[in-house]
């Protein structure tokens, strides 16, 4: 065999450099989403799915008994305008998952609570999400699940810190 005859080895993979590695973040977190469309355990169809975005603010700002949400509010988080929060809160009540009901500090007002069956939606929906990240993380070391599961509550624990940023331009 001569020098010309050799197989041919591949280069080895390259790192990605920081700069693509910070340029894939956005594109990897609109993928995220879509792991809650997989077939694993407790299933969620794709129409409640989008359901959970109202039914998971609504729940994030009603914990504390004290505390409630409007549609207004939640239009505001939601980035959307109020007619179109208005028509994703009717779909939610519709669907039996939220209720509204007259504020107990200001009785003008209406508020948006979750029903029993939107609480057991969001729980076989949290089932789901952890169903999801086991089956594809299945095949990480144990340590690097657990590191990457406690970045990605510190990245969303942070998200807080936009409502305090000042915009370009002010």
């Amino acid at each position: 065999m001569t020098t010309n005859d050799a197989p041919q080895q591949s280069p080895a993979p390259q790192e990605p450099t920081a700069e693509e590695l910070l340029d894939a973040v956005g594109p990897a977190f609109g993928k995220l989403r879509r792991t809650s469309l997989l077939e694993v355990e407790n299933p969620i169809s794709a129409k409640d799915l989008s359901r959970t975005l109202v039914l998971n603010l609504v729940l994030e700002h009603t914990r504390d008994s004290e505390k409630e949400i409007t549609v207004g509010a939640l239009a505001g988080l939601l980035g959307v305008d109020p007619s179109v929060a208005s028509r994703m809160v009717t779909d939610n009540i519709k669907a039996g998952y939220l209720l509204r009901a007259a504020s107990q500090h200001d009785g003008r007002r209406t508020v948006l609570h979750l029903s029993p069956a939107g609480t057991a939606l969001m729980a076989r929906f949290r089932r789901h999400q952890r169903s999801a990240f086991e089956y594809i993380t299945a095949d990480w070391a144990e340590h690097d699940r657990l590191e990457f599961a406690r970045l990605m509550v510190k990245y969303v624990d942070s998200l807080g810190r936009l409502k305090e940023r000042t915009p370009a331009g002010e």
